[in-house]
Protein backbone atom coordinates (compact mmCIF):
# COMPACT_ATOMS: atom_id res chain seq x y z
CA UNK A 1 0.00 0.00 0.00
CA UNK A 2 2.81 2.29 0.91
CA UNK A 3 4.30 1.40 -2.04
CA UNK A 4 1.35 2.82 -4.54
CA UNK A 5 0.95 5.91 -2.52
CA UNK A 6 4.70 6.52 -3.18
CA UNK A 7 3.71 6.16 -6.66
CA UNK A 8 0.50 8.41 -6.42
CA UNK A 9 2.97 11.33 -5.18
CA UNK A 10 5.49 10.77 -7.56
CA UNK A 11 2.70 11.03 -10.23
CA UNK A 12 1.17 14.30 -8.97
CA UNK A 13 4.70 16.31 -8.70
CA UNK A 14 5.49 15.04 -12.32
CA UNK A 15 2.21 16.40 -13.44
CA UNK A 16 2.75 19.93 -11.36
CA UNK A 17 1.94 22.36 -14.64
CA UNK A 18 1.23 19.68 -17.31
CA UNK A 19 -1.42 21.14 -19.68
CA UNK A 20 -2.43 17.36 -20.88
CA UNK A 21 -5.08 15.31 -19.62
CA UNK A 22 -3.04 12.58 -17.73
CA UNK A 23 -5.07 9.53 -16.31
CA UNK A 24 -2.85 7.47 -13.21
CA UNK A 25 -4.82 3.67 -14.03
CA UNK A 26 -4.04 0.52 -12.52
CA UNK A 27 -2.72 -2.34 -14.69
CA UNK A 28 -4.43 -4.83 -12.07
CA UNK A 29 -7.75 -3.83 -11.97
CA UNK A 30 -8.25 -1.40 -14.92
CA UNK A 31 -9.02 1.27 -12.07
CA UNK A 32 -8.63 5.63 -12.05
CA UNK A 33 -6.25 5.55 -9.07
CA UNK A 34 -5.07 9.64 -10.44
CA UNK A 35 -5.60 12.14 -12.93
CA UNK A 36 -3.83 15.63 -13.72
CA UNK A 37 -5.25 18.87 -12.31
CA UNK A 38 -5.61 19.44 -16.04
CA UNK A 39 -7.85 16.14 -16.60
CA UNK A 40 -10.19 16.97 -13.16
CA UNK A 41 -10.69 20.81 -14.10
CA UNK A 42 -11.95 19.99 -18.00
CA UNK A 43 -14.32 17.55 -17.10
CA UNK A 44 -15.01 19.64 -13.87
CA UNK A 45 -14.89 17.05 -11.38
CA UNK A 46 -13.37 15.50 -8.40
CA UNK A 47 -11.15 12.48 -8.80
CA UNK A 48 -14.00 10.12 -6.83
CA UNK A 49 -16.59 11.49 -9.29
CA UNK A 50 -14.09 10.36 -11.96
CA UNK A 51 -13.25 6.62 -11.25
CA UNK A 52 -17.20 6.35 -11.80
CA UNK A 53 -16.82 7.22 -15.85
CA UNK A 54 -15.51 4.30 -18.27
CA UNK A 55 -12.63 4.21 -19.48
CA UNK A 56 -13.92 4.61 -22.61
CA UNK A 57 -15.54 7.67 -22.12
CA UNK A 58 -12.60 9.16 -20.79
CA UNK A 59 -9.74 8.00 -23.80
CA UNK A 60 -11.57 7.62 -26.39
CA UNK A 61 -10.77 3.65 -26.30
CA UNK A 62 -12.54 0.71 -25.01
CA UNK A 63 -11.21 -0.92 -21.80
CA UNK A 64 -11.12 -4.53 -23.88
CA UNK A 65 -8.62 -2.72 -26.68
CA UNK A 66 -5.95 -1.39 -24.09
CA UNK A 67 -6.27 -5.24 -21.77
CA UNK A 68 -5.74 -6.45 -25.41
CA UNK A 69 -2.53 -4.17 -25.72
CA UNK A 70 -1.49 -5.22 -22.23
CA UNK A 71 -1.80 -8.88 -22.61
CA UNK A 72 0.04 -8.56 -25.73
CA UNK A 73 2.85 -6.66 -24.38
CA UNK A 74 2.68 -8.85 -21.55
CA UNK A 75 3.20 -12.06 -23.52
CA UNK A 76 5.68 -10.42 -26.18
CA UNK A 77 7.35 -7.13 -25.27
CA UNK A 78 9.79 -7.68 -27.99
CA UNK A 79 6.69 -6.19 -30.65
CA UNK A 80 6.43 -3.49 -28.87
CA UNK A 81 10.40 -2.79 -29.49
CA UNK A 82 10.11 -0.44 -32.29
CA UNK A 83 7.91 2.04 -30.80
CA UNK A 84 9.22 5.12 -28.45
CA UNK A 85 10.75 3.98 -25.00
CA UNK A 86 11.60 5.84 -21.99
CA UNK A 87 13.32 3.91 -19.21
CA UNK A 88 12.74 1.39 -20.34
CA UNK A 89 8.76 1.91 -20.13
CA UNK A 90 7.33 0.85 -23.44
CA UNK A 91 4.31 2.67 -24.98
CA UNK A 92 1.30 -0.06 -25.57
CA UNK A 93 -0.79 2.02 -27.45
CA UNK A 94 -0.47 5.26 -29.46
CA UNK A 95 -2.83 7.03 -31.48
CA UNK A 96 -2.81 10.98 -32.50
CA UNK A 97 -5.34 11.37 -29.66
CA UNK A 98 -3.64 9.21 -26.89
CA UNK A 99 -0.54 7.35 -25.73
CA UNK A 100 -1.06 4.52 -23.34
CA UNK A 101 2.52 3.70 -21.37
CA UNK A 102 2.89 0.28 -18.89
CA UNK A 103 5.40 1.85 -16.07
CA UNK A 104 6.55 -0.57 -13.25
CA UNK A 105 7.03 0.60 -9.66
CA UNK A 106 8.40 -2.49 -7.43
CA UNK A 107 7.20 -5.08 -9.05
CA UNK A 108 3.75 -2.70 -9.25
CA UNK A 109 2.23 -1.63 -12.87
CA UNK A 110 0.55 0.96 -14.02
CA UNK A 111 -0.67 2.43 -17.03
CA UNK A 112 -0.31 6.36 -17.82
CA UNK A 113 -2.54 7.34 -20.60
CA UNK A 114 -2.24 11.14 -21.77
CA UNK A 115 -4.80 12.88 -24.23
CA UNK A 116 -2.66 14.82 -26.03
CA UNK A 117 -4.53 18.84 -25.52
CA UNK A 118 -3.24 19.41 -28.76
CA UNK A 119 -4.42 16.18 -30.56
CA UNK A 120 -6.91 17.91 -32.46
CA UNK A 121 -4.63 21.03 -33.34
CA UNK A 122 -4.99 20.80 -37.22
CA UNK A 123 -9.25 21.46 -36.20
CA UNK A 124 -8.28 24.32 -34.11
CA UNK A 125 -5.93 26.08 -36.44
CA UNK A 126 -8.42 25.16 -39.17
CA UNK A 127 -11.17 26.82 -37.17
CA UNK A 128 -8.91 29.71 -35.79
CA UNK A 129 -7.90 30.20 -39.59
CA UNK A 130 -11.86 30.35 -40.93
CA UNK A 131 -12.57 33.02 -37.90
CA UNK A 132 -9.87 34.91 -38.78
CA UNK A 133 -11.24 34.66 -42.72
CA UNK A 134 -14.90 35.64 -41.11
CA UNK A 135 -13.53 38.77 -39.24
CA UNK A 136 -11.38 40.09 -42.49
CA UNK A 137 -14.53 39.67 -44.60
CA UNK A 138 -16.63 41.61 -41.68
CA UNK A 139 -13.60 44.13 -41.52
CA UNK A 140 -14.30 44.13 -45.46
CA UNK A 141 -17.99 44.81 -45.80
CA UNK A 142 -18.15 47.15 -42.44
CA UNK A 143 -19.18 50.58 -43.79
CA UNK A 144 -17.00 52.38 -41.34
CA UNK A 145 -13.39 52.44 -39.53
CA UNK A 146 -13.38 49.65 -36.72
CA UNK A 147 -11.44 50.82 -33.97
CA UNK A 148 -9.70 50.34 -30.67
CA UNK A 149 -8.05 52.88 -28.69
CA UNK A 150 -7.13 54.11 -25.57
CA UNK A 151 -7.68 57.84 -24.04
CA UNK A 152 -4.56 58.34 -22.53
CA UNK A 153 -4.44 62.59 -21.57
CA UNK A 154 -6.21 65.33 -23.02
CA UNK A 155 -4.56 64.81 -26.14
CA UNK A 156 -3.86 61.84 -26.40
CA UNK A 157 -5.74 59.02 -28.19
CA UNK A 158 -3.53 55.51 -28.56
CA UNK A 159 -5.08 53.74 -31.27
CA UNK A 160 -4.09 50.00 -30.66
CA UNK A 161 -5.88 48.43 -33.66
CA UNK A 162 -6.89 50.43 -36.56
CA UNK A 163 -8.63 48.52 -39.83
CA UNK A 164 -7.74 49.09 -43.50
CA UNK A 165 -10.89 51.81 -43.96
CA UNK A 166 -8.97 54.67 -42.02
CA UNK A 167 -7.31 55.70 -45.55
CA UNK A 168 -10.61 56.18 -46.92
CA UNK A 169 -12.54 57.84 -44.36
CA UNK A 170 -9.21 59.79 -42.18
CA UNK A 171 -7.10 60.24 -45.53
CA UNK A 172 -3.98 58.92 -43.57
CA UNK A 173 -2.57 55.33 -43.12
CA UNK A 174 -3.49 52.92 -40.18
CA UNK A 175 -0.23 52.83 -39.24
CA UNK A 176 0.09 56.65 -38.96
CA UNK A 177 -2.60 57.14 -36.88
CA UNK A 178 -1.64 54.06 -34.54
CA UNK A 179 1.96 55.89 -34.19
CA UNK A 180 0.37 59.65 -33.59
CA UNK A 181 -1.15 59.47 -30.57
CA UNK A 182 -2.07 63.54 -31.03
CA UNK A 183 -2.80 63.54 -34.62
CA UNK A 184 -6.48 62.29 -33.91
CA UNK A 185 -7.59 65.05 -31.44
CA UNK A 186 -5.62 67.50 -34.09
CA UNK A 187 -7.91 66.25 -36.65
CA UNK A 188 -10.85 67.46 -34.71
CA UNK A 189 -12.40 71.11 -35.41
CA UNK A 190 -11.57 72.96 -32.44
CA UNK A 191 -15.42 73.63 -31.66
CA UNK A 192 -15.85 69.98 -31.37
CA UNK A 193 -12.65 69.27 -28.91
CA UNK A 194 -14.96 69.83 -26.11
CA UNK A 195 -18.01 68.11 -26.68
CA UNK A 196 -15.16 64.43 -27.87
CA UNK A 197 -13.85 65.16 -24.16
CA UNK A 198 -17.04 65.42 -22.02
CA UNK A 199 -18.28 62.39 -24.14
CA UNK A 200 -15.54 60.53 -23.39
CA UNK A 201 -15.40 61.48 -20.12
CA UNK A 202 -19.24 60.31 -19.47
CA UNK A 203 -18.61 57.13 -21.12
CA UNK A 204 -15.49 56.49 -18.87
CA UNK A 205 -17.22 57.03 -15.82
CA UNK A 206 -20.07 54.97 -16.45
CA UNK A 207 -18.75 52.36 -18.32
CA UNK A 208 -21.71 53.79 -20.49
CA UNK A 209 -21.70 53.69 -25.02
CA UNK A 210 -19.69 56.42 -26.34
CA UNK A 211 -21.76 58.12 -29.65
CA UNK A 212 -19.81 61.03 -30.67
CA UNK A 213 -20.39 63.44 -33.82
CA UNK A 214 -17.75 66.17 -35.05
CA UNK A 215 -15.70 67.33 -37.58
CA UNK A 216 -12.44 66.46 -38.51
CA UNK A 217 -10.54 67.94 -40.78
CA UNK A 218 -8.77 65.88 -43.36
CA UNK A 219 -5.52 67.37 -44.51
CA UNK A 220 -5.24 64.84 -47.81
CA UNK A 221 -8.50 66.39 -49.65
CA UNK A 222 -8.51 69.91 -48.12
CA UNK A 223 -12.10 68.98 -46.54
CA UNK A 224 -14.17 68.62 -43.67
CA UNK A 225 -16.26 65.35 -42.98
CA UNK A 226 -18.51 64.34 -40.16
CA UNK A 227 -17.81 61.50 -38.32
CA UNK A 228 -19.86 59.38 -35.80
CA UNK A 229 -17.77 57.41 -33.56
CA UNK A 230 -19.73 54.77 -31.26
CA UNK A 231 -17.82 52.33 -29.08
CA UNK A 232 -18.07 50.25 -25.90
CA UNK A 233 -15.38 50.79 -22.99
CA UNK A 234 -14.46 48.51 -20.96
CA UNK A 235 -11.87 47.80 -18.27
CA UNK A 236 -8.78 46.57 -19.05
CA UNK A 237 -6.11 44.20 -16.03
CA UNK A 238 -4.36 47.10 -15.59
CA UNK A 239 -7.46 49.72 -14.83
CA UNK A 240 -7.02 51.25 -17.94
CA UNK A 241 -9.99 51.96 -20.17
CA UNK A 242 -10.16 50.73 -23.45
CA UNK A 243 -12.90 51.84 -26.11
CA UNK A 244 -13.83 49.37 -28.93
CA UNK A 245 -16.18 50.44 -31.79
CA UNK A 246 -16.61 51.48 -35.36
CA UNK A 247 -16.18 55.43 -36.72
CA UNK A 248 -18.07 56.17 -39.92
CA UNK A 249 -18.62 59.29 -42.20
CA UNK A 250 -21.75 60.68 -41.46
CA UNK A 251 -20.87 64.14 -43.86
CA UNK A 252 -24.18 63.12 -46.37
CA UNK A 253 -26.33 62.80 -43.90
CA UNK A 254 -25.84 65.57 -41.66
CA UNK A 255 -25.69 67.65 -45.06
CA UNK A 256 -29.09 66.05 -45.58
CA UNK A 257 -30.61 67.40 -42.57
CA UNK A 258 -28.96 70.36 -42.73
CA UNK A 259 -30.82 70.87 -46.02
CA UNK A 260 -34.55 69.80 -44.13
CA UNK A 261 -33.97 72.06 -41.72
CA UNK A 262 -33.31 74.60 -43.81
CA UNK A 263 -36.03 73.70 -45.83
CA UNK A 264 -38.47 73.64 -43.14
CA UNK A 265 -36.89 77.02 -41.80
CA UNK A 266 -38.07 78.33 -44.78
CA UNK A 267 -41.53 76.96 -45.02
CA UNK A 268 -42.19 78.09 -41.63
CA UNK A 269 -41.04 81.74 -42.84
CA UNK A 270 -43.55 81.50 -45.90
CA UNK A 271 -46.00 80.43 -43.47
CA UNK A 272 -45.10 83.41 -40.89
CA UNK A 273 -45.02 85.78 -43.94
CA UNK A 274 -48.46 84.28 -45.12
CA UNK A 275 -49.86 84.48 -41.95
CA UNK A 276 -48.77 88.06 -41.94
CA UNK A 277 -50.22 88.84 -45.38
CA UNK A 278 -53.61 87.43 -44.20
CA UNK A 279 -53.46 89.14 -41.52
CA UNK A 280 -53.24 92.32 -43.35
CA UNK A 281 -55.67 91.50 -45.87
CA UNK A 282 -58.01 90.97 -42.57
CA UNK A 283 -57.53 94.50 -41.25
CA UNK A 284 -57.93 95.83 -44.86
CA UNK A 285 -61.23 94.56 -45.28
CA UNK A 286 -61.94 95.08 -41.68
CA UNK A 287 -61.36 98.72 -42.02
CA UNK A 288 -63.55 99.36 -45.57
CA UNK A 289 -66.01 96.88 -43.58
CA UNK A 290 -66.07 99.60 -41.39
CA UNK A 291 -65.64 102.45 -43.11
CA UNK A 292 -67.37 101.75 -46.41
CA UNK A 293 -69.99 99.85 -45.74
CA UNK A 294 -70.60 101.18 -42.13
CA UNK A 295 -70.78 104.26 -43.51
CA UNK A 296 -73.38 103.36 -46.57
CA UNK A 297 -75.27 101.62 -43.81
CA UNK A 298 -75.27 104.93 -42.16
CA UNK A 299 -76.96 106.96 -45.04
CA UNK A 300 -79.02 104.28 -45.85
CA UNK A 301 -80.56 104.52 -41.97
CA UNK A 302 -80.41 107.93 -42.04
CA UNK A 303 -82.38 108.18 -45.83
CA UNK A 304 -84.86 105.28 -44.54
CA UNK A 305 -85.56 107.56 -41.05
CA UNK A 306 -86.64 110.64 -43.34
CA UNK A 307 -88.80 108.50 -45.33
CA UNK A 308 -90.42 107.07 -42.59
CA UNK A 309 -91.48 110.43 -41.19
CA UNK A 310 -92.54 111.73 -44.58
CA UNK A 311 -94.76 108.44 -44.94
CA UNK A 312 -98.62 109.76 -43.89
CA UNK A 313 -99.94 107.92 -40.85
CA UNK A 314 -102.52 106.20 -42.86
CA UNK A 315 -100.19 104.22 -44.92
CA UNK A 316 -99.66 101.66 -42.38
CA UNK A 317 -98.51 99.07 -44.78
CA UNK A 318 -95.68 101.39 -46.08
CA UNK A 319 -94.98 102.25 -42.58
CA UNK A 320 -94.32 98.52 -41.53
CA UNK A 321 -92.09 97.90 -44.56
CA UNK A 322 -90.00 100.97 -44.07
CA UNK A 323 -90.05 99.94 -40.43
CA UNK A 324 -88.69 96.29 -41.52
CA UNK A 325 -86.23 97.74 -43.45
CA UNK A 326 -85.04 99.87 -40.74
CA UNK A 327 -84.19 96.71 -38.63
CA UNK A 328 -82.44 95.21 -41.28
CA UNK A 329 -80.47 98.09 -41.96
CA UNK A 330 -80.04 97.27 -37.81
CA UNK A 331 -79.10 93.95 -37.82
CA UNK A 332 -76.52 94.67 -41.03
CA UNK A 333 -75.07 96.89 -38.97
CA UNK A 334 -74.75 94.44 -36.20
CA UNK A 335 -73.27 91.90 -38.65
CA UNK A 336 -70.70 93.93 -40.06
CA UNK A 337 -69.64 95.15 -36.61
CA UNK A 338 -69.23 91.98 -35.99
CA UNK A 339 -67.40 91.01 -38.87
CA UNK A 340 -65.46 93.88 -38.81
CA UNK A 341 -64.13 92.88 -35.58
CA UNK A 342 -63.47 89.54 -35.98
CA UNK A 343 -61.46 90.50 -38.94
CA UNK A 344 -59.65 93.67 -37.17
CA UNK A 345 -59.90 93.07 -33.53
CA UNK A 346 -60.30 96.55 -32.07
CA UNK A 347 -60.52 95.17 -29.00
CA UNK A 348 -56.43 94.74 -28.45
CA UNK A 349 -56.86 98.17 -28.46
CA UNK A 350 -57.73 97.96 -24.55
CA UNK A 351 -54.89 95.15 -23.96
CA UNK A 352 -54.38 91.52 -24.16
CA UNK A 353 -56.06 90.76 -21.20
CA UNK A 354 -59.11 92.58 -21.89
CA UNK A 355 -59.37 91.05 -25.48
CA UNK A 356 -59.05 87.64 -24.21
CA UNK A 357 -61.38 88.08 -21.37
CA UNK A 358 -63.72 90.09 -24.06
CA UNK A 359 -63.38 87.33 -26.67
CA UNK A 360 -64.16 84.38 -24.16
CA UNK A 361 -67.49 86.13 -23.01
CA UNK A 362 -68.31 86.22 -26.57
CA UNK A 363 -67.67 82.65 -27.04
CA UNK A 364 -70.09 81.78 -24.02
CA UNK A 365 -72.87 84.42 -26.01
CA UNK A 366 -72.71 83.04 -29.26
CA UNK A 367 -72.09 79.31 -28.58
CA UNK A 368 -73.96 78.63 -25.19
CA UNK A 369 -70.85 76.99 -23.36
CA UNK A 370 -69.94 77.92 -19.88
CA UNK A 371 -66.61 79.85 -20.13
CA UNK A 372 -64.52 81.40 -17.33
CA UNK A 373 -61.69 83.69 -18.32
CA UNK A 374 -58.77 84.57 -15.71
CA UNK A 375 -55.12 86.02 -15.27
CA UNK A 376 -52.93 87.02 -12.52
CA UNK A 377 -52.25 90.23 -13.84
CA UNK A 378 -54.69 93.44 -14.92
CA UNK A 379 -52.99 94.34 -18.22
CA UNK A 380 -49.26 92.01 -19.18
CA UNK A 381 -47.68 94.22 -22.15
CA UNK A 382 -46.99 91.99 -25.63
CA UNK A 383 -45.56 93.29 -29.11
CA UNK A 384 -48.70 93.88 -31.43
CA UNK A 385 -47.49 90.40 -33.16
CA UNK A 386 -47.90 88.63 -29.79
CA UNK A 387 -51.18 90.28 -29.29
CA UNK A 388 -52.46 89.06 -32.36
CA UNK A 389 -50.66 85.67 -32.34
CA UNK A 390 -52.45 84.92 -28.80
CA UNK A 391 -55.84 86.56 -29.98
CA UNK A 392 -56.08 84.33 -33.06
CA UNK A 393 -54.88 81.51 -31.40
CA UNK A 394 -57.51 81.61 -28.86
CA UNK A 395 -60.03 82.27 -31.42
CA UNK A 396 -58.89 78.78 -33.12
CA UNK A 397 -59.05 76.74 -30.44
CA UNK A 398 -62.74 78.03 -28.97
CA UNK A 399 -63.87 77.48 -32.90
CA UNK A 400 -62.25 73.84 -31.96
CA UNK A 401 -63.99 73.29 -29.07
CA UNK A 402 -67.64 74.26 -30.24
CA UNK A 403 -67.03 72.27 -33.34
CA UNK A 404 -65.31 69.54 -32.22
CA UNK A 405 -65.26 68.88 -28.37
CA UNK A 406 -68.94 68.52 -27.10
CA UNK A 407 -68.09 70.53 -23.98
CA UNK A 408 -69.90 72.40 -21.39
CA UNK A 409 -67.49 74.23 -20.00
CA UNK A 410 -63.95 76.01 -21.00
CA UNK A 411 -61.60 77.72 -19.11
CA UNK A 412 -58.88 80.42 -20.52
CA UNK A 413 -55.82 81.51 -18.25
CA UNK A 414 -53.37 83.92 -19.34
CA UNK A 415 -50.46 84.40 -16.45
CA UNK A 416 -46.60 86.24 -16.74
CA UNK A 417 -44.55 84.00 -14.99
CA UNK A 418 -41.13 85.42 -14.65
CA UNK A 419 -40.43 86.01 -18.23
CA UNK A 420 -43.04 84.19 -19.81
CA UNK A 421 -46.12 84.50 -20.78
CA UNK A 422 -48.41 81.63 -20.56
CA UNK A 423 -51.96 81.04 -22.19
CA UNK A 424 -53.80 77.88 -21.36
CA UNK A 425 -57.39 76.64 -22.85
CA UNK A 426 -59.19 73.43 -21.10
CA UNK A 427 -62.40 72.27 -21.51
CA UNK A 428 -64.01 69.02 -20.44
CA UNK A 429 -64.77 67.35 -24.03
CA UNK A 430 -64.47 64.20 -25.33
CA UNK A 431 -60.59 64.95 -25.92
CA UNK A 432 -58.30 65.15 -28.73
CA UNK A 433 -56.94 61.83 -30.06
CA UNK A 434 -53.45 60.99 -31.02
CA UNK A 435 -54.51 60.65 -34.68
CA UNK A 436 -55.94 63.82 -35.29
CA UNK A 437 -52.75 65.95 -34.11
CA UNK A 438 -51.24 63.53 -37.16
CA UNK A 439 -53.75 64.23 -40.03
CA UNK A 440 -51.95 66.45 -42.95
CA UNK A 441 -54.94 68.12 -43.20
CA UNK A 442 -54.73 69.75 -39.34
CA UNK A 443 -53.80 73.23 -40.93
CA UNK A 444 -55.88 74.57 -38.00
CA UNK A 445 -53.53 72.90 -35.70
CA UNK A 446 -50.05 73.46 -37.37
CA UNK A 447 -51.01 76.85 -38.32
CA UNK A 448 -51.16 77.39 -34.85
CA UNK A 449 -47.20 75.89 -33.73
CA UNK A 450 -46.49 77.93 -36.61
CA UNK A 451 -47.47 81.70 -35.66
CA UNK A 452 -45.77 80.45 -32.13
CA UNK A 453 -42.65 79.31 -33.79
CA UNK A 454 -42.37 82.68 -35.94
CA UNK A 455 -42.29 84.24 -32.15
CA UNK A 456 -40.00 82.11 -30.75
CA UNK A 457 -42.76 80.70 -28.90
CA UNK A 458 -44.10 77.05 -27.93
CA UNK A 459 -47.22 75.27 -28.59
CA UNK A 460 -48.38 72.28 -27.64
CA UNK A 461 -51.92 70.75 -27.16
CA UNK A 462 -52.87 67.32 -25.61
CA UNK A 463 -55.57 65.46 -23.68
CA UNK A 464 -56.36 66.48 -20.30
CA UNK A 465 -55.74 63.85 -17.66
CA UNK A 466 -59.41 62.82 -17.10
CA UNK A 467 -61.18 64.19 -19.95
CA UNK A 468 -61.31 67.00 -22.22
CA UNK A 469 -58.68 68.80 -24.47
CA UNK A 470 -55.47 71.58 -23.11
CA UNK A 471 -54.09 73.88 -25.56
CA UNK A 472 -50.65 75.33 -23.79
CA UNK A 473 -48.89 78.34 -25.26
CA UNK A 474 -45.48 80.15 -24.13
CA UNK A 475 -44.43 83.33 -25.19
CA UNK A 476 -40.95 85.33 -24.53
CA UNK A 477 -42.13 88.34 -22.46
CA UNK A 478 -40.17 91.27 -24.43
CA UNK A 479 -41.68 94.28 -22.22
CA UNK A 480 -38.70 96.67 -23.22
CA UNK A 481 -40.17 95.41 -27.05
CA UNK A 482 -43.79 95.78 -26.38
CA UNK A 483 -43.13 98.95 -24.96
CA UNK A 484 -41.27 100.61 -27.71
CA UNK A 485 -43.58 99.66 -30.28
CA UNK A 486 -46.30 100.67 -28.29
CA UNK A 487 -44.18 104.06 -28.74
CA UNK A 488 -43.79 104.02 -32.06
CA UNK A 489 -47.43 103.39 -32.44
CA UNK A 490 -48.46 106.26 -30.37
CA UNK A 491 -45.88 108.77 -32.10
CA UNK A 492 -47.24 107.72 -35.64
Amino acid sequence: MSSQNEVLELFNVMLLGVSDEVFLIDAKSMQIVAASDSALSYLDCTLTQLQAYPLQALLGVEQSVLQKCLNAYRDNPDLFAHQSKINNQHYIYQDDHLKVLLARFNQHEFIVATKNSWANKKDIIQALDESESRFHAILYNTPGLVVEFRFESKQHVLFTFVSDACKALLGVSPERLKQAPTLFYEMMLPEDRISFEESIGSSASGLSVLNWEGRVWIDEWQDTKWINLRCSPRMLSDGLIQWEGIMTNITQSKLEKYEIEQSRQRLAELSAHMTQIKEDERQRIGREIHDDLGGNLTAIKIGLASIIQRIKPDEAVLVDKAKNLEVLVDDTFEAAHRISGDLRPNVLELGIVAALEWQTKQFEKQIGIDAHFSSNKTDIEVTQDQAITLFRICQEGLFNIAKHANATHVTVLLNLLADEIIMQIDDDGIGIQPSDMLKANSYGLRGMSERLAALDGTFSIQRGTKRGTTILVKLPYLPEVALGKMSIGISQ
